[in-house]
């Protein structure tokens, strides 16, 4: 059997002694805490900074950990322990609603959908779990741009890719958006991503009301927007108390 390979070691002996400090290290700290040479400690941070497990302050030269390794290591609990606290809320929206359901959080700059419950008829459907929808025209989306200012601020610097006529692709439009969203508390879309289609969504929080995913219900637009592109007030309304109930079993209390 092979034996252990010394590099890997290293490491990861490197990056749990910068998850174990307050602050950040030098090259000469690091190779000290672990008697590496600081050749060698400086070709391992230049590989780990290379794939994005720790960052390097310019001013000071010193490292710690990096925002990749940092979502590695929370993501998976994360996305289990919501998915898990929202089935049961899901599976009660998708029954009152009459309509599909979604939960998704922020990945990469677009949204991860982590549950779908099928819309509770005998209807053809697919199962999107895992699928990336883009943040600027899906009422996911567009929730999550609304409490995540990075994520808003990286999709302006972008080009949002026009997906039907009514889709949102000008910084003024998505920041007159984004606002509303704040205020009302919830976010609608028709046929911004698809013809036909329609979608609401609201937040779920998690401890201390931070913002850690979006539920939707989703279908033909006629059906959730059945007033000249206006969203079903009661459909809102289902959809907003459903995010209360799963945001009150994650913590969130009363924000």
């Amino acid at each position: 059997m092979p034996g252990p390979v010394q590099s890997i070691e290293r490491a990861a002996a490197i990056l749990r002694l910068l998850a174990r400090g307050s602050g950040r290290l030098g090259v000469g700290e690091i190779a000290t805490s672990l008697g590496l040479a600081k050749g060698t400690t400086h070709g391992i941070l230049r590989t780990l900074q290379g794939v994005g497990f720790v960052e390097q302050d310019k001013a000071s030269g010193k490292y710690q950990l990096g925002a990749t390794l940092l979502h590695l290591g929370t993501s998976y609990l994360d996305i289990n322990e919501l998915r898990s606290r929202a089935i049961n809320w899901a599976d009660a929206l998708a029954a009152r609603s009459g309509e599909a359901v979604m939960i998704g959080t922020l990945l990469d700059g677009k949204v991860l959908i982590v549950h779908h419950v099928f819309r509770p008829d005998d209807s053809l459907q697919a199962l999107v779990v895992g699928a990336l929808q883009p943040l600027h025209a899906t009422a996911l989306g567009k929730v999550l741009l609304a409490y995540d200012t990075q994520a808003a601020a990286a999709l302006r610097e972008s080009v949002p890719e026009q997906l039907t006529r009514r889709t949102l692709v000008t910084p003024a439009a998505l920041n007159r958006e984004i606002a509303r969203i704040r205020e009302q508390g919830w976010a609608a879309e028709a046929e911004e991503s698809t013809l036909g289609h329609a979608s609401i969504a609201a937040p779920i929080r998690g401890y201390g009301g931070l913002v850690v995913g979006a539920i939707s219900v989703a279908g033909a637009v006629d059906r959730l927007c059945p007033s000249g592109g206006h969203p079903d007030p009661a459909l809102v309304e289902f959809v907003q108390n459903a995010a209360q109930m799963i945001s009150r079993d994650l913590g969130a209390g009363r924000w």
